[in-house]
């Protein structure tokens, strides 16, 4: 459970080499140090390096296990390893990819491989998650969505279509957890500094990983349900769910 000082003892990371899931782990680390699992895709090239960096930021155990998003029937066992030595305060949901937005939804392999990682995946772990937690009684879940989700646009809309769902399911089991003192907040950033968005023409409003990792600890001790990165989105997006879609298609966003 969090201690006094809101700093959990353990933490999983569902995506381990996620930079934002490994900034939002760093971001509660610096309250106290807690043990973490890193539940990665099988080889991932980056899992040494993320364990390198979540010990550096105070984990006083790093545990690696193997997490294929593609593959739901192993799920299960996936998160009875996550579990199997002890209770796990936060679970970070962060596994996602963005394919080219343009190519994607004209390859069907690739539509369907994106569809399952960002949203299927989701909640297959979000289900088992839920059930842990209510066992185990306490427990904090934080999913990555995207302001993309939240009125999905021609430019993106298969990635747009996979945060759309995975919005609404993890609001929906927060609302459904709510009565077993189990808080699930949803982030919604808007674009990040990270190596996936390295090749792309920055955006106004892109954030730092970090500052998504302070706004959703912040968030997640407000017990809030919904935090947008940054902050300016949720105003943003007041106006633009309201445009009829004659004019929303025509806007450059």
């Amino acid at each position: 459970m969090l201690n006094a000082v809101g700093a959990p003892q353990s933490i999983l990371i569902l995506g381990g080499s996620s930079e934002i899931g490994l900034a939002i782990a760093a971001e509660y680390l610096k309250r106290g140090p807690a043990r973490v699992v890193l539940a990665a895709v099988p080889g991932d090239p980056a899992v040494d390096a993320a364990s390198a960096t979540i010990k550096q930021a105070g984990a006083t155990d790093v545990e690696v296990i193997d997490f294929d998003a593609l593959a739901p029937d192993t799920h299960p066992a996936v998160i009875e390893k996550a579990f199997a030595n002890g209770d796990i305060d936060v679970a970070i949901v962060a596994a996602g990819v963005q394919f080219d937005d343009e190519a994607v939804w004209q390859d069907q392999a690739k539509a369907v491989t994106e569809v399952t990682i960002n949203y299927t995946a989701a909640v297959s772990v979000g289900v088992l998650l839920g059930e842990k937690l209510r066992k185990q009684g306490h427990g904090q879940i934080i999913a990555m969505s995207s302001v993309a989700g939240e009125r999905v646009r021609r430019s993106n809309f298969l990635y747009g279509s996979t945060k759309a769902g995975l919005d609404g399911f993890y609001l929906g089991l927060g609302e459904a957890l709510a009565a077993d003192g189990i808080g699930v907040l949803v982030v919604r950033p808007g674009q990040v500094r990270t190596r996936l968005s390295a090749h792309v023409a920055e955006a106004p409003l892109t954030v730092n990983k970090e500052d998504v990792g302070r706004l959703a600890v912040a968030a997640a001790d407000a017990h809030k349900e919904i935090v947008w990165v940054p902050g300016t989105f949720r105003y943003i997006m007041m106006v633009l769910r309201h445009i009829p879609r004659k004019v929303f298609r025509k806007l450059p966003v």
